[in-house]
C-alpha cells in the first residue's frame, strides 16, 4: 500500500473553527471541495465564497473538483430509474477518470490534501463509496477524518458499512453502491 496524504472530511453542522482546526492537526495544504453544488441551505458558513475565504485566512487553498469527483453527476446516466445515484457507473466516466488522476497524482507528489463534501459520516457518502474504493484500486487508502487528530482508514470504513461482510461477494464480484436518496 503506498502511502497515503489524501483526506477526507465531511462539514456536516460543524462551526467553521472547529472544521479549521480539524483539518490543520493534519497538516493539510489544499482542500478539494468535491461538492455538486458547492454551498449549504443549513450550514451558510460552508458556502462557497465563504469557505475559501476561511480556508485562505488559514493557509489552506481552496480549489472546486466537484465538476469531476462530486457525488450528484450532471450526466443523468449515472442514475437508475428511481433516481439513485450508481456509483459504478460514475467511476467509468472521463470526468471521474480526470477527477481521480488529479488525486493520485498529488498523492505521488506527497501533496497533504483533504476532499471535503457535506455527509459528515465517511460511510454514508461517496467520498468512500466511491471515490475511496477507486483509490483502493490504486493501492491508496484514503484517511477519513473523524475529529481532530482521529482519523479512519478506507477499509476500516468499509468494514462498518459492510458490517463486517466485505465489498466482494462470494462469486468474487464487487459489491455496487449507491446515493442514500434519490434525486
Amino acid at each position: 500500500m503506498k502511502e497515503s496524504t489524501i483526506y477526507s472530511i465531511g462539514h456536516g453542522n460543524k462551526e467553521i473553527e472547529d472544521f479549521i482546526k480539524e483539518v490543520k492537526s493534519f497538516e493539510i495544504h489544499f482542500l478539494l471541495d468535491i461538492r455538486s453544488k458547492p454551498f449549504s441551505k443549513w450550514n451558510p458558513q460552508f458556502n462557497q465564497s465563504e469557505l475559501k475565504l476561511k480556508l485562505e485566512e488559514n493557509g489552506i487553498k481552496y480549489v472546486f473538483v466537484g465538476d469531476a469527483l462530486g457525488g450528484l453527476p450532471e450526466d443523468r446516466s449515472c442514475y437508475d430509474y428511481d433516481g439513485k445515484v450508481v456509483y459504478d457507473l460514475i467511476k467509468d466516466k472521463d470526468f471521474f477518470k480526470k477527477g481521480l488522476e488529479r488525486l493520485t497524482s498529488a498523492n505521488e507528489k506527497h501533496i497533504r490534501l483533504v476532499i471535503m463534501c457535506s455527509e459528515s459520516k465517511p460511510e454514508e457518502c461517496h467520498r468512500s463509496k466511491l471515490i475511496g474504493q477507486e483509490l483502493l484500486k490504486e493501492r491508496i487508502s484514503i484517511k477519513h477524518i473523524i475529529s481532530d487528530k482521529l482519523v479512519k482508514s478506507q477499509e476500516v470504513v468499509m468494514a462498518e458499512l459492510t458490517k463486517g461482510k466485505g465489498t466482494v461477494d462470494l462469486f468474487g464480484n464487487t459489491v455496487g453502491f449507491t446515493s442514500r436518496k434519490s434525486y
